[in-house]
């Protein structure tokens, strides 16, 4: 029997598709990041010029500032395939040799969370990056021995939002490594208006803007806002995406004016006024606001501690003079623990 459920999977991928049509395809379409463009650029016509496998590339940073975009642009710039996969993906050594094995000379294998890659596999990449070499162990015991076949010289492209954890040898054997920080409002709004083309939107300079200004600093928040933002004028009958269209969508979707969500503005009320100042640990605030202690460091801090609305101690997270005034509440007096962050003039807390 055929009914509308059966469309769900296909209304998925299209999603995804409309996702990634919204990516960038060249290095020169690819706005703001401008020292990493300009460095890469170089690299890649060195590359180029000689023929040569482009070297191994380390990409840093927040999640959603584009790290998997620069990974297809370098393939596409290099004319050669791209292999994506992520490192919890890769549970064993076999499932790594398969898929190096099976790379073309000068291919990208680009590894997202590469921070996150099992050991035991890791240390299978470090021969492979090198000396472009896979060493596979036939049979066990004492009758054990090692065959070592030669691969492709190809690049590798890691990602990871948290590059502290990468290990120093694993670190140490790419030949780039770049950072990507947060992106300005100019910047996003030329992302926001390239994607409103993308999704025959019809947004004004300042709607883009409206928008850009909630991104925190995030390409992809402000491609998703821009498509909510799109179903809220669609049903409401706005053909233009002007500031005050823009500004009532993001109100309904709870985003505030510092791109602030419901779960942003907890973990900050948390801290105000749950624990009213006291530096908090992270295992704490995460169970305070029903979010693991991974998802708030990786996806929630880095843009809080940004903003200036949060601050971390010797002794654990507190909210700052900003985030009280942003929720519209008074500041505790200083506590030792919180040092200068209520200013010298106060008096601490006794």
């Amino acid at each position: 029997m055929s009914d509308g459920r059966l469309a769900s999977p296909g209304a998925e991928a299209g999603e995804d598709d409309l996702d990634r049509s919204l990516r960038p395809r060249t290095l020169d379409a690819f706005v703001g990041q401008d020292s990493v463009r300009a460095q890469l650029g170089i690299f890649l016509e060195a590359a180029r010029q000689r023929g040569e496998a482009l070297d191994h590339v380390l990409l840093a940073g927040p999640p959603g500032l584009g790290k998997t975009s620069l990974a297809v642009i370098l393939a596409a710039e290099m004319g050669v395939e791209i292999t994506v996969t992520s490192g919890p993906v890769i549970e064993r050594k076999g499932d790594l040799a398969a898929i190096l094995t099976a790379l073309g000379p000068r291919d990208v294998l680009f590894i997202d969370e590469i921070h996150r890659l099992n050991r035991a596999v890791e240390e299978v990449l470090y021969p492979a990056m090198e000396d472009f070499q896979l060493d596979v162990v036939l049979g066990q015991g004492p009758s054990a021995r090692t065959l070592r076949l030669d691969l492709p010289r190809f690049t590798l492209v890691g990602a990871t939002t948290r590059s502290g954890l990468l290990t120093t040898p694993l670190r140490d054997r790419f030949g780039v490594v770049q950072r990507l920080d947060y992106y300005g409002p100019g910047d996003l709004a030329t992302i926001v208006r390239r994607s409103a083309r993308v999704l025959d939107v019809d947004l004004d300079e300042a709607g883009a803007a409206a928008i850009a200004a909630r991104s925190r600093g995030t390409p992809r928040i402000a491609n998703r806002l821009l498509k909510r933002v799109r179903d809220v004028a669609q049903v409401r009958g706005q053909a233009v995406v002007g500031r005050d269209v823009a500004e009532d969508a993001l109100a309904l979707l709870e985003v505030d004016a510092l791109g602030l969500d419901d779960l942003d503005r907890k973990i900050l009320r948390r801290l105000a006024e749950t624990f009213e100042g006291r530096p908090i640990g992270l295992g704490t605030l995460a169970d305070a606001v029903g979010e693991s202690p991974d998802t708030i460091e990786d996806v929630y801090e880095p843009y809080l501690l940004q903003a200036g609305l949060l601050a971390r101690t010797p002794r654990g997270r507190v909210a700052t003079p900003r985030a009280y005034r942003h929720l519209g509440l008074a500041a505790p007096r200083r506590s030792p623990e919180q040092g200068a962050l209520f200013g010298a003039e106060e008096d601490p807390v006794t």
